[in-house]
């Protein structure tokens, strides 16, 4: 599929002292900014990040340094913003783009919603990748992590046992606070794909949490 040809940019409500303000607020976990956009995969990858945590807002033509320095005609941005969340994205997100007149240039705001068919996928080379939203960074979402998501989002009901794999595990978590994938796969002898389904379940049953530092997935109780 290739992106309608037919511009379906509109002028915003905004005008540049807008931007300009929210520019000024700094990139966080709702913005993001760019001079231009570098390519469809790389947009795609800030799409699919805002769409697969909280939505957010993307402003095109705005410097590092969060200056307006704006882009010379809109088509080609709009044009690879279209590519990225229609044909990199899956599912596809419905972004809305919206055209700020700055001189004889102009400003790019893209509104990307919070979508509820998660998790959205980027098409990449090798494969495909979800990423998240994290403060003012994307995160490659853990295999861990993209399974709790789906299963958050599925009809399907949660179940999991309470057996003696689970009472260690809990009494790890007791004892220590936190454990990993790999840890609790050692911890009950297990092949590491049913220490993973183990603790995907508790967590998307709300009764673990996990969070992510330095790159490793850490469990502890909700």
């Amino acid at each position: 599929m290739n992106p309608d040809n037919r511009s379906t940019a509109s002028l915003s409500q905004m005008d540049y002292l807008d931007v300009k303000n929210l520019a000024q607020t700094g990139e966080g976990t709702y913005l993001e900014f760019k001079r231009t956009i570098p390519s469809a995969y790389k947009i795609a990858r800030e799409i699919a990040a805002f769409a697969n945590t909280n939505g957010g807002t993307l402003l095109i033509g705005v410097d590092d340094d969060q200056s307006l320095v704006g882009v010379l005609g809109y088509q080609e941005e709009e044009f690879l913003l279209k590519k990225a969340a229609q044909e990199l994205c899956e599912p596809t997100v419905d972004i809305v783009i919206e055209i700020v007149h700055f001189g004889e240039r102009d400003l790019l705001v893209i509104k990307v919603p919070e979508v509820s068919n998660k998790p959205v996928f980027v098409e990449g080379e090798d494969e495909d990748t979800v990423f998240m939203r994290e403060e003012d960074r994307n995160k490659v979402a853990s295999k861990e992590l993209i399974k709790i998501i789906e299963k958050r989002n599925s009809d399907e009901g949660i179940t999991f046992e309470y057996g003696p794999d689970e009472q260690k595990l809990f009494r790890y978590l007791n004892e220590y606070g936190e454990i990993t994938v790999d840890k609790f796969a050692q911890l009950v002898d297990v092949p590491r794909a049913k220490a993973s389904g183990t603790l995907v379940n508790l967590v998307s049953a709300d009764i673990l949490n996990l969070f992510r530092k330095d790159n490793v997935d850490y469990f502890t109780y909700s």
